[in-house]
């Protein structure tokens, strides 16, 4: 009943959020707005709503790409940063129809609070990618990494390093399909091992907003309450790997306990070197962006969701048949860092930062 009233409300306001944000030049603060791109005479315009735009990954790496994609097909850029606020997203993605968006790209803070935004868009005929975040929109494109196989590949990693002990789960943002996809995957690996006890599930928690600060309070918490006896930590992302190490470092259990993370963050690749982190799964954002960016102009030209470029069936948690691009990730280990050296992802001086020479390849 709670949800249902906040939904009435936000619709509310947005029937109210007829006057849009000034441009400014960055993320900006909640429900601020970017410019635009400037590039190839701006017939099409493309509306991003950002989550939380804090987020190291968004301006580093899926912005530029999503930019350089709008470019080459002849469209314009426009955003809004909801500052981790569900209900201002609602307001945000009403302002961006305001301003003339031809397509959207939602990142969804919460993937069913957005929904009845997602419907006023498509029923104004305006072409919808849910990015990175499933919203559970059969007329919406869903555009992701396989996050099922992130969490396989994470799983994988940290069994190899520790097929016996204790193992704590430290999930994301249970508004966020993706904590469950990732744990799903996670599970598949790591069941015979829990049935046959060789590990023991001694720790599982959701994290509101994948905040780094909280999951390392959740980490304090399970140590405390298993005496320190955790071998394994299979972290849903990076930002929480580095809260979770931090409370390891605490203990002097940094590098002794395996953990997992995703998204190639700068920091987590070079504890990756450092030995305090086991697995980086790599999602390469700006493939990501790319096929968003290009998927948006093909739409706002008209383009069946079907036959969008790279597309394929998707049947969701929810029961619904949605159309979907899936990319593939690479889980990084010290044994192949140098693919993200390789890429140009990040440069040889931040990746070995505090790494002694000869205890992984990539830094000498």
């Amino acid at each position: 009943m709670k949800r249902r009233l906040f939904v009435i409300i936000a619709i509310l306001a947005m029937v109210g959020a007829a006057c849009s944000n000034d441009n400014g030049d960055g993320g900006g603060g909640g429900g601020g707005t970017t410019g635009t791109t400037g590039g190839g005479g701006g017939e099409i315009t493309v509306g991003v709503s950002w989550n939380n735009y804090n987020e190291e990954r968004w301006a580093k790496w899926d912005e530029p790409a999503i930019k350089d994609a709008l470019d080459a097909g002849g469209a314009s850029y426009i955003s809004t940063d909801a500052g981790s606020s569900a209900e201002q997203q609602l307001t945000d993605v009403e302002n961006l129809i305001s301003q003339g968006a031809d397509a959207l790209i939602i990142l969804a803070q919460d993937g069913e609070a957005i929904l009845p935004a997602v419907q006023s868009a498509l029923d104004q005929g305006i072409p919808v990618i849910a990015y990175d975040r499933l919203i559970e929109e059969p007329g919406a494109l869903y555009i992701t990494f396989d996050n099922v196989e992130v969490g396989r590949l994470q799983a994988q990693a940290v069994l190899e390093q520790v097929p016996t002990g204790n193992y704590v789960y430290i999930k994301g943002n249970s508004a966020d399909a993706n904590a469950d996809f990732l744990r799903s995957g996670q599970q598949e690996v790591l069941q015979d091992a829990e049935d046959a006890g060789d590990i023991v599930n001694v720790g599982e928690t959701y994290t509101d907003n994948w905040d780094p600060a909280l999951a390392q309070t959740e980490m304090e918490q399970f140590l405390t309450e298993n005496d320190n006896d955790v071998q394994a930590v299979v972290a849903e992302n990076d930002g929480m790997a580095g809260g979770v190490v931090a409370a390891l470092e605490a203990q002097g259990l940094a590098g002794q306990v395996a953990v997992s993370g995703q998204d190639g963050d700068a920091a987590a690749l070079n504890r990756v070197a450092l030995g305090t982190q086991t697995v980086d799964v790599w999602k390469d954002a700006r493939e990501l962006g790319k096929a968003a960016g290009e998927a948006a102009v093909a739409l706002a030209n008209g383009t069946a969701l079907a036959d969008v470029e790279g597309t394929a069936a998707f049947d969701s948690p929810g029961g619904n048949a949605m159309t979907a691009i899936l990319l593939t990730p690479i889980a990084i280990t010290p044994d192949n860092l140098n693919v993200v050296l390789d890429a140009g992802w990040i440069d040889q001086e931040t990746l070995c930062q505090g790494v002694k020479p000869g205890t992984a390849d990539a830094c000498g």
